[in-house]
């Protein structure tokens, strides 16, 4: 899903947080791993916060598909490294995300509305499949670039309108992830073109 709709998911919600915001936001707490005992209680997000904690699941959930599906063809040791502990840090949100959200309650048609709400199409996915060996590294570097992102930019807007800190501290945290892992991927080709006599892999 491209990015704007994702920022205009959080516009519309927003609008909407007089009418499903809940009580009042709790005092800032200091950042802290997201474990089960920091999460906040489903009943008391607002609507903006569960819009984004609904996306960023689907958005996770799609990030482990594109490593997944390009992980084991991966030639260089770095950007496999990458890929691995991305795929650790998503899985452990994914998993506290998904118990903080609302399962039932006026919040929790929001959150069955925007789950596994697709972040695009399979256009991403297809690349990589179809990518040969040889230029696999390459198409991951660039697809996963563009989605993380996407994730970035999402986190940053949440800071923004969010309600519940601990959920906009989530949301400070996947904000830096992110953009350290775009950077990482972006930047790459002159990483490897700036060391004497290293092979680029792909």
């Amino acid at each position: 899903m491209p990015r704007a709709t994702y920022l205009a998911w959080l516009v519309a919600a927003s609008l909407l947080a007089g009418g499903c915001a809940g009580p009042s936001p709790r005092p800032p707490t200091p950042a802290s791993p997201v474990v089960a005992d920091s999460a906040p209680a489903a009943a008391d997000l607002s609507g903006i916060d569960v819009v984004f904690l609904s996306t960023m699941v689907g958005h996770s959930e799609r990030t482990l598909q594109i490593v997944r599906l390009a992980r084991d063809r991966l030639r260089d040791d770095a950007l496999r490294t990458l890929a691995a502990a991305i795929e650790v840090t998503e899985a452990d949100e994914l998993s506290a995300m998904r118990g903080w959200l609302p399962t039932s309650g006026p919040g929790a048609s929001a959150a069955a509305g925007h789950d596994h709400a697709g972040h695009g199409d399979d256009a991403a996915l297809d690349r990589l499949r179809a990518a040969s060996d040889a230029d696999v590294d390459r198409v991951l570097r660039e697809v996963l670039a563009d989605h993380q992102r996407a994730a970035a930019d999402l986190a940053r807007a949440q800071v923004g309108v969010g309600r519940d800190e601990r959920v906009r501290d989530l949301a400070r945290r996947i904000d830096k992830s992110r953009s350290a892992e775009v950077q990482l991927l972006s930047g790459y080709d002159d990483q490897v073109s700036g060391v004497p006599g290293a092979p680029r892999s792909s």
